[in-house]
């Protein structure tokens, strides 16, 4: 009986995975002269079912009814997000089992609307901002110029970069070049395998993150990982974030740091 209310209780608590538009990396090959350009949001991604907020793994967020409901009955696509820099925090609101009122420091912001008709700028007129819910503004490139001097003003912030889409296109899922993230560093996701024991300062503590990536490499991740982290590294089989700068010799990122767990 026991094992059947854990059963019921986890099942509550999750949904089907939503089928979302995935970003593609930048590079300047690709000319986006005359698309949308936003600054990247810093915090959890969340799609708004009409009834309840949803991460990219399906999990559903313990969201209080005083933050949502002044949300729409369709479906909406954005960040929880608080202020540059705060992820770590967001996280840690969004992802507790029950309601509370650290919401009240957060807002919805929305660069998507699933499923409406028009161009990204006709879909985003259907959102009704109030309190919690925000749209992301989007602003033409007039050049590559343009793009380099709005991506180095979010950095320079304390953002963590930009997202430039073909604004013309009607609603699509996947990934493909026609949205992408720009950032002065490259970054990746990899699933957790294992841990190497810390040393030094870390004895007892977790050293390193051993990840698997999608070309079946592994590598080992310590940078970027604070005290909390050490002591309760993410779960075996999480997927988290982590970036780089460059390829060594064989092919494997160099200097990877630590982002985020992926939810």
């Amino acid at each position: 009986m026991k094992y059947l209310l854990v059963i019921l209780l986890f099942s509550s608590l999750s949904a089907h995975k939503p089928e979302l538009v995935l970003l593609n990396k930048y590079n300047e090959n690709i000319n986006v002269t005359s698309w949308y350009m936003s600054e990247k949001l810093d915090g959890v991604r969340a799609y708004w079912d009409g009834e309840k907020l949803i991460s990219r793994s399906g999990k559903v967020f313990a969201s209080p009814t005083f933050f949502t409901k002044d949300f729409p009955k369709h479906e909406l696509d954005g960040e929880l997000w608080s202020k540059r820099g705060d992820f770590s925090n967001t996280s840690s609101i969004v992802n507790q089992k029950k309601a509370h009122n650290g919401w009240r420091d957060l807002t919805y912001n929305i660069f998507e609307v699933p499923n409406a008709k028009g161009n990204l700028l006709e879909r985003l007129e259907n959102v009704k901002t109030s309190k919690y819910i925000k749209v992301i503004k989007q602003i033409k490139v007039k050049d590559k110029k343009h793009l380099d001097e709005f991506l180095k003003s979010v950095e320079n912030k304390g953002g963590e970069g930009l997202v430039v889409r073909d604004a013309s296109l009607k609603y699509y899922i996947g990934r493909d070049n026609n949205s992408l993230k720009v950032k002065s560093y490259s970054d990746e996701e990899c699933q957790v395998v294992g841990y190497n024991k810390g040393k030094g300062k870390y004895k007892g503590l977790v050293g390193s993150i051993v990840c698997k990536m999608d070309n079946e490499q592994i590598i080992n991740i310590g940078s970027g990982l604070n005290d909390e982290q050490r002591t309760r590294p993410p779960k075996i089989g999480a997927i988290i974030t982590f970036k780089y700068y460059g390829l060594t010799s064989k092919g494997k990122p160099r200097f990877p740091v630590f982002l985020h767990e992926r939810y």
